[in-house]
């Protein structure tokens, strides 16, 4: 039987943690899904207009939710320890370690941006913060004896032509929005598999997933993105585009797999089921060759040692 929502065990007594909670957004719907279940989530974004919006109406969807609201923006090195420090210290004071954290935040196919750090844009906020955010929220979630980290990547990681081992500094030639976007998930998927590898080998208490959302209908496609579309539906009209995704609930179907299902093995990536992996009911699925790759996946975790100054676990 596919899996479905109906099969999250109860939650109550958990604490987790959700980055990029925007409503109507996919992690609103991981939100809702993990906070119906029981758990207790801190909602982590950018926006305090937001937080509070994405707050008022899980809080009208859930009323027994257990919410709190933590600002963090990925982008900027300081404030992910700022906004790490301040989801430890909300962890604690609502009673109990960390059992989950959901780096689901992301932007997607921006110009070409420096951020505070002189960090591509794309690669800041989609890999090197949500690095230095789990390297910094490691102990609580040791101390919960089960934690799980789940991080979002994209079935676009498989256009991705070679490591993402380039961007932290130096952009050499023509900027590709996509292919930086691309190379941004790649980079997510061999975060994760040598982040499983290392908690493995530490004996921590900690499992780490992966997830994508398929062809979600979501504000990343609303905000323009998809008037630059890859090559493979290029020429698709952006109506059609949207009349062949899934609605952001569906979305988040794959990630709330990922959270919470026991049958999953450690380093699992879960992903929609259809041919396509753009829409269907949420089911492991496989990364491209370049994402399994052992050797890239230890030179981006050095590389991201050196840009964001954490080391783990």
């Amino acid at each position: 039987m596919p899996w479905t929502t109906s099969d999250i065990p109860d939650l109550t007594g958990k604490n987790a943690v959700v980055t990029g909670p925007t409503l109507g957004g996919i992690g609103y719907f991981i939100a809702r899904g993990l906070a119906a279940a029981g758990a207790r989530v801190i909602l982590a974004g950018r926006s305090w207009e937001k937080l509070d919006a994405a707050a008022a109406a899980l809080a009208e969807e859930v009323p027994e939710a257990r919410l709190d609201r933590v600002a963090l923006d990925l982008s900027s090195l300081q404030a992910v320890r700022v906004g790490a420090e301040a989801i430890a210290d909300a962890t604690f004071e609502g009673g109990g370690p960390l059992h989950l954290l959901v780096n689901n935040a992301g932007v997607m196919a921006t110009p070409q941006v420096r951020t505070v750090d002189d960090l591509d844009l794309q690669m800041a906020t989609n890999h090197f913060g949500p690095f230095l955010l789990t390297g910094l929220l490691m102990e609580p979630l040791a101390e919960s004896g089960e934690g799980r980290i789940v991080t979002m990547s994209s079935v676009m990681h498989k256009t991705a032509r070679k490591a993402p081992l380039g961007f932290p500094t130096v952009q050499v030639g023509r900027y590709s929005p996509w292919g930086v976007y691309s190379q941004s998930k790649l980079a997510n998927l061999l975060f994760t598999a040598e982040l499983q590898r290392r908690l493995e080998k530490a004996g921590l208490p900690v499992a780490a997933y992966a997830a994508h959302p398929g062809l979600a209908s979501t504000q990343l496609m609303a905000n323009g993105t998809s008037k630059r579309l890859i090559a493979p539906i290029a020429s698709i009209s952006e109506a059609a585009v949207h009349a062949m995704a899934q609605t952001p609930e569906a979305g988040a179907w794959p990630a709330l797999m990922a959270s919470t299902f026991a049958g999953l093995a450690p380093g699992t990536y879960v992903g929609p089921s259809d041919a396509f992996e753009a829409r269907g009911a949420p089911k492991p699925v496989s990364p491209s060759r370049l994402a399994r790759d052992p050797e890239a996946a230890r030179a981006l975790w050095e590389l991201s040692e050196q840009t964001t100054g954490v080391a783990y676990p």
